[in-house]
C-alpha cells in the first residue's frame, strides 16, 4: 500500500470526489496554502458507473460505486500521472459502510495502480500512519468548519433564488463571485467575521431580480452523498429546476451535528462517558451556537429562510423515533421529513441508494408514520442504483409533482 509522504505534497495532485459543488470547492481551496493541490472530480459520464460495476462487488452500496468508479475513470483516462496522484477519501468512523470505501479504493487501484496512495480524511483515528504526509491541523479544522457554515448559507440562498432570477444564470454568477470572495477570506482571519460576511452575502442575493417566490417547494432527503451529489441523484436539483419547482435541500452542518450529537446521546443510551463522548457533546455545543448565530442573521435580514434549527429537529424526531437509532443517517430524515412539512415544504423526496440498509429503514420505513402526522405531506422515494434509468426516476418525481400544492405565500 502506497503512503502520501511529505515530500508528496510538491508534486502529487490529491483527486477529491465531488459530493457538494459548493461546499468542497472552498474545502479544496483551504487546503492549497498548506501546500496540497487538490482537485474535485466532475465526471459524471456513464463510464464512472462502469468502472464502478467492474471494481467493486454487486452487493456494495450505489455510493460506493461511484465513488470507486469516478476514482477509476480519473486514473484511467490520461487525464492524470498515476505516479504523480493521490486519492483522498472522508471517513466518519462509523458503522456504515462508507467507513469502508477506502479499503475497497484501495483493493481498486492495486492491481493497476500500486503506487497511488490513497489518503484517509477523518476524525475518529481510523488510520494513523506517522510516514504519512497528510497533518489535519487544528487550523484546518476550524476552517473546514467555517467553510460548511458558508457553504450550506451560499447553498441555501442561492436555492432560494434561483428558480425565480429573472436574468436566467444570474444567481450561478454571484455564487462563484462569492466562492471566489470566500476562498480569499480563508487566507486570512477574515473568515472568523461571520457576521460581516453573512450579511454580505444576503444584501448581494437579495438584490437580485426575481419574481414573485410561488412555485412548488420539493425537500430532497435521504442517504448524504446521495442527497447531495449530481453524479448520484442524476441532477436531480436541474431537474427539479426545470419542472418549476424550487428544490429545498437540508445543510450539511445538520448531518455534521447529527454525528456529533449521536454520540453522546450513545453514551447516555448505554450508559457510558469517556473521552468520545465528552468531546462530541463539546463539539455539538460549539456548532450549535454558530447555527444559531446564522439562522438570527438569516431571520433578522427578513428575505430569506434560514436553516432548520436543529434543537427543533432534535424535538420532531424524538416526537417519531429515538434518538438512538443513528446508524446511517438513523433519525435525521425522520426529522428532517416533519421540519419540512411544517415549515412548507408539503413535498419531499427521499433519495434511496442501492445497499443503504439504514437508509431505506429510517426513510421509506418511517414515511407512513410522517404521512399519518401530516395529512398533507406528499412524500414519495426515488430508488438510485446502477440498473435505474434516468427515465425511470423522473417519471416518479413527475407522479409526485402531479400531487404537489404550491405553498400558501
Amino acid at each position: 500500500m502506497a503512503i502520501f509522504t511529505p515530500e508528496m505534497k510538491k508534486t502529487h495532485t490529491i483527486l477529491v470526489p465531488d459530493m457538494l459543488p459548493v461546499h468542497f470547492q472552498l474545502l479544496i481551496s483551504i487546503l492549497k496554502p498548506y501546500g496540497y493541490h487538490c482537485e474535485l472530480l466532475r465526471t459524471a459520464s456513464r463510464a464512472v458507473v462502469d468502472e464502478g460495476l467492474k471494481n467493486v462487488h454487486n452487493d456494495t452500496c450505489y455510493p460506493a460505486l461511484l465513488v470507486v468508479g469516478q476514482f477509476m475513470e480519473a486514473l484511467k483516462s490520461g487525464r492524470y500521472d498515476p505516479d504523480k496522484t493521490a486519492l483522498l477519501m472522508t471517513q466518519t468512523g462509523g458503522g456504515c459502510r462508507a467507513s469502508n470505501y477506502i479499503h475497497l479504493i484501495r483493493k481498486a487501484i492495486a492491481d493497476q495502480f500500486p503506487q497511488v496512495p490513497v489518503i484517509s480524511l477523518n476524525l475518529s483515528g481510523l488510520e494513523k500512519d506517522p510516514r504519512s504526509g497528510w497533518q489535519m491541523t487544528p487550523a484546518i479544522l476550524l476552517k473546514f468548519l467555517y467553510a460548511i457554515l458558508y457553504g450550506d448559507m451560499l447553498m441555501n440562498i442561492a436555492n432560494q433564488c434561483r428558480p425565480y432570477e429573472k436574468r436566467k444564470g444570474e444567481t450561478d454568477i454571484l455564487l462563484k463571485r462569492w466562492e471566489k470572495r470566500l476562498e480569499q477570506a480563508f487566507t486570512s482571519r477574515e473568515f472568523l467575521h461571520t457576521k460581516k460576511l453573512y450579511n454580505g452575502i444576503l444584501k448581494d442575493f437579495a438584490a437580485i431580480p426575481r419574481n414573485p417566490r410561488n412555485k412548488v417547494r420539493v425537500g430532497i432527503v435521504g442517504e448524504i452523498y446521495v442527497k447531495y451529489s449530481p453524479l448520484a441523484n442524476n441532477h436531480l436539483e436541474d431537474y427539479l429546476l426545470s419542472e418549476g419547482c424550487e428544490p429545498v435541500i437540508p445543510s450539511l452542518l445538520e448531518f455534521v451535528m447529527y454525528c456529533a450529537v449521536s454520540v453522546a446521546v450513545d453514551g447516555k443510551l448505554y450508559h457510558f462517558f469517556d473521552k468520545d463522548v465528552v468531546m462530541n457533546g463539546l463539539g455539538y455545543k460549539i456548532f450549535y451556537k454558530m447555527q444559531k448565530k446564522q439562522i438570527d442573521i438569516v431571520k433578522k435580514h427578513g428575505v430569506f429562510d434560514p436553516p432548520h434549527d436543529f434543537e427543533v429537529l432534535r424535538d420532531r424526531a424524538d416526537k417519531y423515533i429515538s434518538q438512538g437509532v443513528s446508524m446511517g443517517e438513523g433519525w435525521l430524515i425522520t426529522a428532517e421529513m416533519a421540519a419540512l412539512v411544517e415549515s412548507g415544504t408539503e413535498n419531499i423526496i427521499c433519495t434511496q441508494p442501492f445497499g443503504c440498509l439504514p437508509n431505506h429503514i429510517v426513510a421509506k420505513g418511517m414515511m407512513r408514520v410522517i404521512k399519518e402526522a401530516y395529512p398533507e405531506a406528499n412524500i414519495t422515494a426515488i430508488d438510485y442504483d446502477p440498473g435505474a434509468t434516468r427515465v425511470n426516476q423522473e417519471n416518479r418525481v413527475k407522479l409526485m409533482l402531479a400531487n404537489a400544492r404550491k405553498p400558501k405565500v
